[in-house]
């Protein structure tokens, strides 16, 4: 099945590529220009195929209007020059990016996939509403801040389906770590640059008093210079991680790795985490810093003590939904 590819974050590129991977030649990606984005595509020999590419420019700022209907008409361009080189686009697959579906649906692509895990991301989910013939949405939604989204989307038709698990776990693969801690933790901290269209009312700053006492490495948003491919095997082997990105911090404590989430962010996925027993701790507007700061702290010496559940088949479950095959 001839598909289109939307990545418009690098979680999605990485979530996405083992289904890339199983597609065909002739498939074609957009993608969008953010830093990290970039670092993974130009470096993913081995990883991704090479395929048909159009970069398209992200849609924020006070003229993001304008940046949307430029980069919806630059995608109308390139998918129809793809279609009448290399032949008809049965499928879209986008992850949180409604406008590439709204020109697929006049462009008659006949599978139109929008798949999200943050309910509060009300600007494109109304955008994607009668644009998408398949909505995929984890179990553990929170229809409390969705603004009534998912009811009004099966109200237009849509066929809703349910993955029971992280999108985290369609890439990562379980681990615990039982390790020694060093004498001086080894942290990693990640910040956004916090121009995402929910971040103004999620993002909080890291207080510098998170930061004494231990060994920190910088991982912020579009400044790390390491393998981007590497990046959560990074993580991995780090005593824990203080992130404003609930997607880091999401995917760390997956990994078994203590993470501190600084942010207001509201999330079915965090609440999974923590009622799971995952060794996230979150700080948000109102908190006792120090009070949060020492949980975290302790934290970190209680990893060989985790008993995390076992991992659904997140990853089949996710292949088996878009009707793709899966390699690793």
């Amino acid at each position: 099945m001839r598909t289109c590819w939307v990545l418009d974050h690098p979680a999605h590129v990485r979530l996405l590529a083992p289904f890339i991977r199983s597609g065909t030649t002739s498939d074609v990606l957009i993608a969008t220009d953010r830093k990290e984005v970039r670092q993974l595509l130009g470096s993913s020999e081995g990883v991704l195929p090479k395929r048909q590419q159009r970069w398209v420019e992200r849609p924020i700022g006070t003229k993001r209007t304008r940046i949307a209907w430029k980069r919806m008409r630059q995608v109308r361009s390139f998918l129809k020059k793809a279609q009448r080189s290399g032949g008809k686009i049965e499928r879209i697959v986008s992850i949180g990016a409604p406008l590439e579906l709204r020109v697929a649906k006049r462009l008659k692509i006949a599978n139109r996939w929008y798949i999200s895990d943050t309910e509060v991301n009300h600007l494109a989910h109304r955008l994607a509403t009668g644009m998408a013939t398949d909505v995929l949405v984890p179990t553990h939604w929170n229809t409390s801040i969705d603004g009534g989204w998912l009811e009004k989307i099966n109200n237009k038709g849509a066929s809703i389906h349910r993955l029971d698990g992280l999108h985290g776990m369609v890439h990562l693969h379980p681990q615990l770590r039982p390790k020694e801690v060093a004498a001086v933790p080894k942290i990693v901290v990640r910040r956004l640059i916090g121009d995402g269209v929910h971040d103004s009312g999620e993002v909080l700053e890291i207080p510098d008093s998170l930061l004494d006492g231990i060994d920190s490495m910088q991982a912020d948003e579009g400044k790390y210079d390491g393998d981007p491919w590497e990046f959560l095997s990074m993580i991995s082997m780090q005593d824990g991680v203080i992130s404003q990105s609930v997607t880091v911090a999401s995917e760390a404590v997956l990994m078994g790795v203590p993470t501190l989430l600084v942010s207001n962010a509201e999330r079915g996925f965090l609440d999974r985490l923590e009622s799971e027993g995952y060794p996230l701790f979150r700080l948000r507007s109102g908190d006792e810093v120090e009070k949060i700061h020492a949980q975290f702290l302790a934290g970190l010496h209680l990893t060989d003590a985790l008993e995390l559940p076992e991992w659904p088949n997140t990853r089949q479950q996710f292949a088996e939904f878009i009707g793709s095959e899966l390699i690793d």
